[in-house]
């Protein structure tokens, strides 16, 4: 059966995609450009993906990866006064 009618991407290819790590709608348009036209078929994406397990990109070999800075301005490293000299 058409998911999406726009670029004749089946069921089957979605659930290919989603076997092959696809985790969001987003991916399968990556994938396929399922979802990129009228945006009709999104729904039905989001319903055949269904709320199954997806790796985060945080979490590597199952460990969790440190925090890193935002872009932008990082933090300005401040460093202590001198006391001033005792008279």
């Amino acid at each position: 059966m058409y998911v999406c009618s726009c670029f004749g991407v089946t069921e089957k290819q979605v659930k290919e995609h989603a076997d092959a790590g696809a985790c969001t709608p987003r991916d399968i348009a990556s994938a396929s450009k399922a979802g990129t036209d009228c945006g009709g078929c999104v729904r039905s994406i989001q319903a055949l993906l269904g709320r199954g397990d997806c790796p985060r990109r945080e979490l590597l070999d199952g460990r969790r990866q440190p925090a890193q800075e935002p872009a932008g301005h990082p933090e300005p490293v401040v460093s202590p006064s001198p006391l001033p000299e005792a008279a």
